[in-house]
């Protein structure tokens, strides 16, 4: 390795549908990192629409969205690289936007075609770290918590809170994780009503009233009385989520009151003892929720820089494609329940 480090781009969209997340990052021997250059790139209303509406698409399509949407990644990667003046990339690595995920039924998507990305950058792209695990039993996710293990170790929990809100620990030396419950997929979906991208800072939901009867179903749906691991995908909210909310004819304030109650709730439940939590992803920014978490765990809470709680799990999936290109574990049992501990993701190498 050149001055003993990889730099490596790599690439998150998540289910919430905010945008892209890039970095350009670099690693030492000792995974030691630094996040070099960062964006999110915004996805247009027409992106938006096909990556929500893949999931009741036919196969043929899905697989013209796959193909599409890596020659959009590919050149989204082109234009960073432009943009920052990156000289030196090792490799880059793309988690890809998931349009399935039921791991109970032995399948998970991501899509994203990765020879797309290879062939319009110029560069060896690795992605699709999902699958594998899925075939060898596993929940196919969380995937974040050996980057969790091994770049912040200093933390006794790290909850990111994007689409949904997945939590990762050491219990008894065993990397546990996995998802807890829906965040803001669903409170940017009622948000969305009042023609807002999201409840700024918890705003509208610190103005709204609990309704009991809702919470109360909320918190009794069977998912919560699974054992793990387990994880959650769009189908989830749905099938389950949605309908349950709607039928109540709430106020947009009083629906986002209330799912932060339950969210709250359900996440404190995940945390057992003291120590430092760490909280990334979009849903770290609503300080409502924030405060709401802080006054019911004993905890100390942490918010790092906003350049970590925006791009630390593309920062991870970076990290993940570091360790599948070394051949080193980037899919713990512990967490997935797959077969065995195992290096995911599939390498293309441009012609």
């Amino acid at each position: 390795m050149q001055n003993n480090k990889r730099h490596v781009i790599g690439l998150m969209s998540g289910t919430s549908l905010d945008g892209v997340d890039i970095v350009y990052t670099s690693f030492n021997v000792d995974y030691k990192f630094e996040i070099i250059h960062a964006d999110t790139i915004p996805y247009t209303d027409g992106w938006k629409q096909k990556l929500k509406n893949a999931f009741n698409q036919s196969s043929d399509e899905i697989e013209k969205l796959d193909i599409e949407y890596g020659v959009f990644l590919g050149e989204l990667i082109n234009t960073f690289i432009t943009d920052k003046s990156i000289e030196k990339i090792d490799f880059i690595t793309s988690h890809g936007h998931t349009i399935f995920h039921k791991p109970e039924e032995g399948y998970t998507l991501q899509i994203g075609d990765g020879e797309k990305i290879a062939a319009i950058t110029n560069q060896k792209v690795v992605c699709d770290f999902r699958t594998q695990d899925v075939e060898l039993g596993g929940q196919g996710a969380p995937l974040v918590p050996i980057g969790d293990q091994l770049l912040f170790a200093e933390y006794d929990y790290c909850l990111n809170l994007g689409g949904f809100a997945n939590i990762s620990f050491d219990d008894n030396g065993i990397r546990k994780a996995f998802d807890i419950c829906p965040v803001n997929i669903v409170m940017n979906h009622y948000a969305n009503q009042l023609g807002l991208e999201y409840d700024d800072g918890g705003k509208l939901a610190s103005e709204g009233e609990i309704n009991n009867d809702l919470f109360t179903e909320l918190n009794q749906l069977p998912f919560y009385k699974g054992s793990i691991p387990k994880s959650l995908g769009y189908e989830f909210v749905v099938s389950d989520i949605f309908p349950l909310i709607d039928k109540y004819n709430l106020s947009v304030k009083d629906v986002l009151r209330t799912f932060v109650a339950h969210t709250v709730l359900q996440i404190s439940k995940k945390i057992t003892s003291n120590g430092k939590l760490l909280i990334t992803g979009g849903g770290a920014f609503n300080s409502f929720m924030i405060g709401e978490l802080d006054r019911i765990t004993s905890v100390e809470v942490v918010i790092p820089s906003t350049t970590i709680i925006n791009f630390k799990e593309a920062l991870i999936f970076a990290f993940l494609g570091l360790l599948r290109i070394e051949n080193k574990v980037n899919c713990l049992q512990s967490v997935t329940g797959a077969k065995k501990d195992h290096s995911s993701g599939v390498i293309y190498i441009p012609n």
